[in-house]
């Protein structure tokens, strides 16, 4: 079973009837749809809480009887009059008038005696039988209602005067004459104490005595809170007491909701429905409707207009829920003691909804109880769903123009309807790579995402001092460090200064930072004695590279890997050999580098000299052998005086005889 529900507010209103509003399915597929409708499942298992609760055009008012037993409701066109029965569930009869209806008014508990305010200032009066009685008002007419007691029908009209017409006696009585120069909009009477409430067009509200016949009270024009208001002159457009008897709702023509005391002329709460059209209907829920209970927490006021039904609490206005439907809102009736509503729309059919938070289900109704959660859980099928729309263009592209003219395709607006199984076979035709081009894009979209949800670092180096930041980092994140308390200086606020101000840069090309730090002097003039040794990789590598090409014009056959691997195996040679390389381009970029250097201190030994940076790389033992070779006589004595002079003894030495013959040869 499939019934469309809303959740308006977290409050499930379920769509019984009128969901469409009228007809809107072609002629041609609602007569290729009745042939199966024998072997619709859904069709056949669809809840139809009424049958032919609609009206061939549209429905002007609805009413239920107070028996509980019948539904009446009025509409067009033609203007006429149908009777539901709830035992049945379906129409009982239809009646048809000479003009429209306005309002009517259930005189009898049943369906059997009616009074009916028509648009051409007639007042018809039906029996079981028919029409029994009809007469005419001086004006035109806007509201009617019955005051029992005394007979009295009660009739608002578009000047000043309320017309009374005695059922009893048949005739005319003396008129309610009111201060109303623009006309009575409504007419309610009190169901506690029988209290005339007369609504008029100047936006005043009167109340009067049936007894005395005399105006008891005036609520002069309500002030609606300026946060509220809008332009144009105020009317009375709706009004409504609660059983209660002290409880006012008034409903006014900008779209404002007020509730008032009796006992107070300042509203207790304003509410607004925000579209600015006037409000045609207004209704008392009682959520303990059945128990006795008159002041229950859960009472509802739900206030209609042409566009939307709202529903809020009577004590707080906190809003309950609301219902849309898909036309214009003509009446709005509320089934007693229970959570059904039915509304008279500008469509074809009329509106039924039902709302298990605000009661329970009716008693001829009382399977939706059960089944309203089963309907849900199934999805609301399409009409459309066994066709599919195309333009002239789509048919040229799967190659289905041959078609046109045909049965199989049926022309609608500016396309045509095809079905659903022979677009499917033509698109895989005319497209066999799809289904594949999809899979591919998928598969691209997924990718995309996942890579939007990863989760990227987003700590950036200051400008500032960056080697000492990246240092800092790099000490925090060791885990040997992680173990000392240490003070992060980045998080720091006291050392913000240092990475942000460019006066506290630190200049690592002075004096004094190499001083502070030699280490990061050595690492400078390793990382250039690397390019060196690189720059001259790539040179051997290009005499290697020319040599392999030789080779291979002579007919040497070795591979570009081999020759990889030879340049790879014969760099650590080169790197250890350090071979000086006689090329003039060499030779001038190496004075170049050697500009380039940073300055290099070298620590001197005793005598004033400065060590070699091959010293540096011998071991100690070595170091002072070297140095006691060094201060052997050998013939000769070097001093300083102490005034700056230098004193050199040595002694002659006469040549060898074998060197001197080997320079002679």
């Amino acid at each position: 079973m499939v019934l469309p529900v809303t959740s308006a507010n977290n409050v499930k209103v379920y769509t019984v009837s009128g969901g469409i509003g009228s007809r809107s399915v072609p002629d041609w597929l609602a007569r290729n749809q009745k042939k199966a409708l024998k072997q619709d499942f859904e069709y056949r298992t669809r809840v139809d809480l009424i049958q032919d609760f609609e009206f061939p055009e549209a429905s002007n008012r609805i009413k239920t009887t107070r028996d509980g037993n019948f539904v009446m409701a009025t509409g067009t066109y033609k203007p006429q009059m149908r009777v539901f029965e709830y035992a049945e569930v379906s129409i009982k009869f239809e009646r048809h008038m000479d003009a429209e209806t306005i309002n009517f008014e259930i005189l009898s508990d049943d369906w059997t005696k009616v009074a009916l305010l028509q648009n051409d200032r007639s007042v018809e009066l039906h029996t079981q039988g028919g029409i029994h009685y009809r007469t005419r008002i001086p004006k035109f007419g806007r509201d009617l209602a019955c005051h029992y007691p005394s007979c009295d029908l009660l009739l608002g009209a578009s000047g000043p005067e309320v017309y009374r017409l005695n059922l009893d006696q048949g005739r005319f009585m003396n008129s309610i004459t009111t201060d109303a120069t623009l006309g009575v909009n409504c007419v309610e009477i009190n169901p506690a104490h029988q209290l005339f409430g007369l609504g008029t067009a100047n936006g005043t509200v009167e109340f009067w005595d049936p007894r005395s016949r005399s105006r008891v009270g005036l609520l002069s024009q309500p002030q609606v809170p300026s946060t509220f208001g809008s332009e144009g002159a105020l009317e009375i457009s709706a009004l409504k007491f609660r059983h209660d008897g002290l409880t006012m709702a008034l409903g006014t023509s900008t779209g404002h909701t007020l509730l008032y005391d009796l006992r107070a002329s300042v509203p207790f709460i304003v509410k607004d429905h925000q579209y600015g059209f006037p409000i045609k209907t207004l209704h008392f829920h009682d959520g303990g409707a059945g128990t006795g209970d008159i002041d229950n927490g859960n009472d509802k006021v739900i206030v209609s207009d042409r566009k939307i039904i709202k529903m809020w609490d009577r004590i707080s206005g906190k809003h309950f829920t609301s219902i849309e439907p898909e036309t214009d809102i003509n009446d709005v009736c509320v089934v007693e003691n229970s959570g059904m509503l039915f509304t008279a729309q500008e469509g074809v059919q009329m509106g039924a909804y039902y709302i298990p938070q605000l009661g329970s289900a009716p008693r001829w109704a009382s399977f939706l109880d059960n089944i309203t959660e089963e309907m849900e859980e199934n999805p609301n099928r399409d009409v459309y769903d066994e066709y599919k729309f195309v333009t002239r263009k789509e048919l040229a592209v799967l190659g289905l123009e041959h078609l046109m003219g045909t049965n199989v395709l049926k022309a609608y607006m500016h396309g045509f309807f095809v079905d659903l199984r022979l677009y499917e076979k033509a698109r895989l035709i005319a497209n066999p790579f799809a289904y594949d081009d999809f899979k591919e894009r998928t598969v691209r979209d997924k990718l995309e995402k996942e890579r939007g949800s990863r989760i990227r670092a987003t700590d950036k180096l200051p400008t500032v001092n960056k080697n000492l930041a990246k240092k800092l980092r790099e000490e925090g994140n060791n885990k040997k460090n992680k173990k000392k308390e240490n003070v992060n200086v980045l998080a720091d606020g006291r050392f913000s200064e240092l990475f942000a101000d460019p006066e506290f840069q630190v200049d690592e090309a002075s004096k004094e930072y190499q001083l502070l730090h030699p280490s990061v002097s050595k690492k400078k003039v390793a990382d250039s004695d690397e390019e060196d040794s690189e720059d001259e990789v790539m040179d051997t590598a290009e005499q290697h590279s020319d040599d392999s090409d030789s080779d291979r014009m002579v007919g040497d056959s070795d591979s570009e890997d081999d020759l990889v691997a030879k340049i790879r195996k014969e760099r650590g040679l080169f790197i250890r050999d350090k071979k000086p390389q006689t090329n003039a381009r060499n030779v001038k970029d190496k004075k170049n580098r050697s500009a380039r250097r940073a300055p290099e201190m070298r620590m001197g030994g005793e005598t004033g000299r400065a060590s070699g940076r091959g010293d540096a790389r011998k071991s100690f033992g070595s170091r002072v052998q070297s140095n006691e070779a060094k201060r052997r006589p050998d013939g000769h004595k070097i001093s300083r005086t102490a005034m700056g002079g230098m004193e050199m003894t040595f002694k002659p030495k006469a040549k060898a005889p074998g060197k001197g013959k080997q320079r002679r040869s």
